[in-house]
């Protein structure tokens, strides 16, 4: 029985109370244990499978609007961080492994000798990591997690951040609900997980700096998909934002004129939120040379960019009605200790990989577990955890869940729609868990803090060598 036969007549025998999914076309890019395996992994059955083009609620019009009580998304993305680098000791969630109020995480060199987890000296970081694609399989090494010294000779990948260094973002994911189970969609860099993020595929691209010339998504990308239904956006830009200027740009979109028409600059977004004008989704986009964390930047540079957004987005008339996604792109190097699953391939294109590298287990395998929150009044409360896996294309997901929206990709089309993260029947009652913004500590980026963008990273084990278990962890209050 071929697959396709195979998924058609599960679906014969789908439950009539629930909304079937559009009959595939064609074959889909997997066999039947790989979408087994990767439903499973999900939290599905076979016969919840879901094809391109197929919407949220087939009984409903594509554009009709199903979380009215929330007008605007905004999404925040910044870079290069894995879940155990930010999230690995906040206290709730699966993070770092402790033993006795030690971390005992660690992985080998090739020279046999032992590089223990350890606290980042100070907030700014060397760069000298890597989470190029051949690099993060080498870390990956078939599951062990016990790669990610051995290819790239650095113990900073080992490295971790605390409150002390990120005191707000720790105290935002200590009030509004995080994902201990959202992984970044390619085992790669940051130009092919961004265009998961917008178009559910990355065309074959697995690392930053590919040719991408006339890379064109079948379905486009969800801006394209959003000027179809009239639901208003806009990229809101920081000088120097990235190489190409903009995420909506890693794509030949079908009408370049369309975006460039809908570039702004974070000025414009913070007086929209002042204003209560923002568009139906902003996208907030960084320089990504000095506010988005990457390696080798001060971490609290971005940290402060954030906070700014999110305090000026509880002080706006926006605010309960807003809905703000924050998400890093890809690990960055940096260590995680779960190891991710298999997934859904968006389609049959095979990644085109540097000479003499393995295409490994292609797009049929998540990247590494990155961190992931939602800040909106409707947020689950009580520091919530998602243990729902979830990866970039969740993005694309929720945002056609709230607007029935066509699926771009398989993978899109199958991938959890973050309503995990929001009390549903609070926003159905229209009772806001958080009715106001609460106050959180100020950021890191104090005159102390910034003192390493010029003096340093300080002192970083050397390599090969063998250092003491990662710091005792502080009582916590």
């Amino acid at each position: 029985m071929t697959t396709l036969t195979l998924l058609s007549t599960l679906l014969l025998f789908l439950p009539t109370t629930l909304a079937k999914p559009t009959p595939p076309t064609a074959a889909p890019p997997f066999d039947a244990a790989t979408a087994a395996a990767a439903l499973a992994a999900l939290g599905r059955s076979p016969s919840s499978l879901r094809g391109p083009g197929s919407l949220p609620d087939p009984h409903l019009p594509a554009g009709t609007d199903t979380m009215p009580e929330i007008e605007h998304i905004v999404l925040v993305m910044y870079e290069n961080h894995s879940y155990d680098s930010i999230f690995g000791l906040l206290g709730h969630g699966d993070g770092l492994p402790i033993r006795n109020g030690i971390v005992t995480a660690s992985n080998p060199y090739s020279n046999g000798s032992v590089q223990h987890s350890f606290e980042m000296p100070n907030t700014c970081q060397s760069g000298h990591i890597s989470q190029e694609w051949n690099v993060s399989h080498v870390a990956f090494n078939n599951g062990s997690m016990d790669g990610f010294v051995s290819d790239i000779i650095s113990p900073e990948s080992m490295g971790y951040f605390t409150d002390r260094h990120l005191p707000f973002t720790m105290d935002l994911a200590n009030h509004f609900p995080i994902a201990d189970r959202w992984f970044c969609s390619v085992m790669g860099q940051t130009w092919p997980n961004r265009m998961y993020l917008i178009a559910g595929t990355s065309m074959g691209i697995v690392n930053t700096n590919q040719n991408i010339t006339g890379l064109v998504p079948p379905a486009g990308t969800i801006f394209n998909t959003f000027d179809r239904f009239n639901i208003s956006w806009t990229d809101y830009l920081s000088p120097g934002a990235f190489p190409l200027g903009a995420t909506p740009e890693l794509f030949t979109i079908s009408d370049n004129e369309t975006v460039t028409l809908n570039h702004a600059t974070l000025d414009d977004f913070f007086a929209g939120l002042a204003s209560g004008t923002l568009p139906q989704f902003s996208f907030f986009e960084q320089s990504g040379v000095t506010q988005s964390e990457e390696p080798p930047q001060n971490v609290v540079v971005g940290e402060g960019l954030l906070a700014s957004a999110l305090n000026a987005l509880g002080e706006s008339p926006l605010w309960n009605k807003t809905a703000l996604i924050f998400v890093y792109d890809e690990h960055g190097g940096y260590y995680d200790h779960v190891p991710p699953p298999v997934a859904l391939a968006p389609d049959n294109i095979t990644p085109v990989v540097p000479a003499g590298e393995f295409i490994f287990d292609g797009y049929h395998r998540y990247g590494f577990r990155v961190p992931a929150l939602m800040v909106s009044p409707y947020a689950k409360p009580g520091r919530y955890v998602s243990h729902v896996l979830h990866d970039h294309t969740s993005v694309l997901a929720f945002l056609q869940r709230k607007w029935n929206l066509p699926a771009l990709t398989w993978r899109d089309a199958n991938a959890n729609d973050m309503t995990d993260f929001l009390d549903m029947e609070a926003m159905a009652q229209k009772r806001p868990t958080f009715p106001v913004f609460p106050k959180l500590k100020p950021a890191g980026n104090t005159t102390a803090n910034l003192e390493c963008s010029t003096t340093g990273p300080g002192v970083i084990p050397p390599v090969g060598s063998v250092t003491e278990p990662g710091g005792r962890i502080k009582k916590r209050e």
